[in-house]
């Protein structure tokens, strides 16, 4: 038996699972196909379906309630399309809010993505670490709580960036991204006090990976840096159990507008192993 540790929530594995379960992974945008790629090598048999709500992007800007509202409506029409057996939240800002409504809602388990505060603070050895998130994501009750109980003895700095997601998102597509633009994003990650200097930085947005090794060559010094989708993956297949390997059908990109869909991403998308991409119009409500 397994037990969700942010819900409480007991799940059993099937102990013959499916020939091909389904693995919904939701993101607002483009981040979470970090989370897809470790997915994917997790649990090779499994059939994935890549869900970017890219109408709604960024989630940064909608308020708490009209976020929900927004996530529970895509959500309908994705899980009535694709019957999905497991759905991970690959996105922190949601799964920092969201994650309670969906499990009220649907009777599947659902993954969320929430920041590595935690195993930052098990890492550290200055006692310094940076949450690099969104905005949304440093705003949240639910993020002052994990460092409060897991990193009470550090010291931690909170840092919301405003533009790295969508810088991210440019260089997934192949158009340019200054240096500069970059750093001035991370700068505030690198702390010097009496104690030392910030040692751990904890990616608490799935878009960050995308940019991970230009951050850290132009990072003022070497860190660890903490990217959650390894453990996000190790969650899916406690859940799932054991998948039956076998010829699954291609996966599948599914699109909310699709209105920034380019050649360039395309053929990013298809080195995700994203061959087929389809669009499932929910527009942002006025």
């Amino acid at each position: 038996m397994q037990v969700d540790l942010l819900a409480g929530t007991e799940y059993r594995p099937l102990a013959v699972p499916r020939p091909q379960p389904t693995i919904l992974v939701f993101d607002s945008g483009l981040g979470g196909l970090t989370v897809l790629s470790r997915t994917t090598q997790a649990c090779p048999g499994a059939h994935i379906v890549y869900a970017a709500d890219d109408a709604g992007f960024p989630y940064g800007r909608l308020g708490e309630d009209e976020l929900v509202t927004r996530i529970l409506a895509v959500m309908e029409r994705l899980v009535a399309r694709y019957h999905p057996d497991l759905v991970v939240i690959a996105c922190n800002t949601a799964s920092t809010l969201v994650l309670p409504a969906l499990r009220a809602r649907f009777a599947i388990p659902f993954v969320g993505t929430v920041p590595a505060i935690k195993p930052a603070a098990a890492a550290t050895r200055s006692g310094i670490i940076s949450v690099l998130a969104t905005p949304g994501t440093v705003a949240r009750v639910y993020t002052r709580e994990l460092t409060e109980t897991y990193a009470a003895a550090c010291h931690v700095t909170l840092v919301g960036s405003t533009r790295l997601a969508g810088l991210a998102e440019q260089a997934l597509r192949g158009e340019p991204v200054d240096d500069d633009a970059l750093l001035a994003e991370i700068a505030p990650c690198f702390v010097v006090s009496g104690r030392g200097r910030t040692d751990v930085v904890t990616l608490s947005c799935t878009h960050y990976p995308l940019v991970l090794e230009r951050m850290k060559r132009l990072a003022p010094w070497p860190v660890e840096w903490i990217d959650p989708a390894p453990a996000i993956a190790r969650r899916v297949v406690n859940l799932l159990g054991p998948v039956a390997e076998g010829p699954c059908p291609d996966a599948t990109a599914v699109f909310t507008s699709g209105a920034g869909l380019s050649g360039p991403l395309r053929i990013a998308l298809a080195g995700y192993g994203l061959a087929r991409i389809a669009i499932e119009p929910v527009p942002l409500a006025n």
